[in-house]
């Protein structure tokens, strides 16, 4: 039992951080979303739906890390893995960004073939890039973070972070 409760500490200790990330930064999306469709009557994402949105994210991150081609540049400088992690983390983003519209759409018409030709017809694109450019900013923050606290330290970084 003891064994098992370790595994569930390590585990959720492993998760936290990114999920917490994530669940900040897809309410500050959320926020600018309420922002852009302010008076246009469209139905916004609550706090319950973020929050299982960052565990999904934070989980995703955990388990891309354990992939070798995620970390495809570890001697050469950070930026090589931040770029590189950065474009795989953003297009999973963007699918899944996409994929949640799908989902909202596909509601209203009554399936996914005809949700994704209402989707496409009546989207404000603009607004679509405008939340993957954020996306793409924080997704940035994220890695530069990660591949910094993978190269310090975890215990470094919070002492330089925090202090003692």
């Amino acid at each position: 039992m003891k064994i098992t409760m370790a595994k569930v500490k390590e585990e959720f200790l492993a998760i936290l951080p990114p999920t917490v990330f994530f669940f900040v930064s897809l309410h500050i999306v959320a926020i600018i979303r309420v922002l852009m469709n302010e008076g246009t009557g469209i139905s916004l994402v609550t706090t319950p739906s973020l929050a299982l949105a960052a565990l999904i994210m934070g989980k995703a991150v955990l388990l891309a890390d354990m992939l070798p081609a995620i970390n495809r540049f570890p001697q050469r400088p950070l930026i090589y893995n931040v770029c590189w992690k950065t474009v795989v983390y953003l297009i999973v983003a963007g699918l899944i960004h996409y994929l949640e519209r799908l989902f909202e759409f596909s509601r209203q018409a009554g399936g996914v073939i005809a949700g994704n030709e209402k989707l496409l017809a009546e989207m404000v694109w603009p607004h679509f890039w405008a939340v993957q450019i954020l996306l793409a900013a924080l997704i940035v923050m994220f890695c530069t973070l990660d591949e910094l606290i993978r190269v310090i330290g975890k215990e470094e970084f919070k002492r330089l972070f925090f202090g003692r």
